[in-house]
């Protein structure tokens, strides 16, 4: 495994091969997280694409101190953003019969 510095060296040079060392190293710890908040094998993988865009945008201002704890924070929020979007009132609070049965 690559060391976390490195790993955010890649970022800062800007590097693709930082998501794949990403994915390799926090790829299943980032899952778990978003799977335990979704439930949901296809949106947490989603969140955790999200999570590698976001890590790739912010980090040549921003250099984490925790390369781990930074990933399971971004991928957290985009989760619990993901799920109340999926849970809001006017989507039928997730329940998509309902939904239809209004529209009906």
């Amino acid at each position: 495994m690559v060391e976390d510095d490195k790993i955010i060296d890649l970022y800062w040079q800007r590097s693709e091969m930082s998501i794949s060392e990403t994915d390799a190293k926090y790829g299943p710890y980032c899952h778990s997280i978003s799977c335990n908040i979704l439930h949901s094998k296809e949106d947490a993988e989603e969140c955790v694409n999200d999570t590698y865009l976001k890590a790739w945008s912010s980090m040549p201002t921003q250099r984490p101190s925790c390369l781990m704890a930074f990933l399971g924070k971004i991928t957290r929020n985009l989760s619990l953003d993901r799920y109340r979007k999926n849970h809001a009132k006017k989507r039928g609070e997730g329940e998509p019969d309902l939904v239809l049965t209004e529209l009906g």
